[in-house]
């Protein structure tokens, strides 16, 4: 005679044993543009709004010189050195206010 209890009733195999655990929580910090976490500074996109008003700005004065018996070379090229360096200038305090102190 064998006293060994008899084994539970197993659950049919399309049934998984327990439910799936839930997925994990949302990161919740910034990851920035690439699939690792950032350190530092992040830097936009190339092609910022300034530049596309910039060139903007260009096209209008190229357009005013090539339709304009006023507006010669020089004055188009001084007008354009002008936006250029106000430019550089703002791109330069942007860029400017993201160094990290240390």
């Amino acid at each position: 005679m064998s006293t060994t209890p008899p084994e539970p009733p197993q659950p049919p195999p399309d049934e998984p044993d327990e439910a799936p655990a839930p997925p994990p929580p949302p990161s919740t910090t910034y990851t920035g543009l690439g699939a690792s976490p950032t350190v530092g500074a992040i830097l936009p996109i190339p092609g910022n709004a300034e530049l596309a008003v910039y060139l903007l700005i260009e096209i209008i004065f190229a357009i005013i010189w090539a339709a304009s018996d006023r507006v010669d070379a020089s004055f188009f090229m001084t007008q354009t050195a002008i936006v250029t360096f106000a430019y550089l200038i703002s791109r330069g305090i942007a860029k400017a206010s993201r160094v990290l102190e240390q």
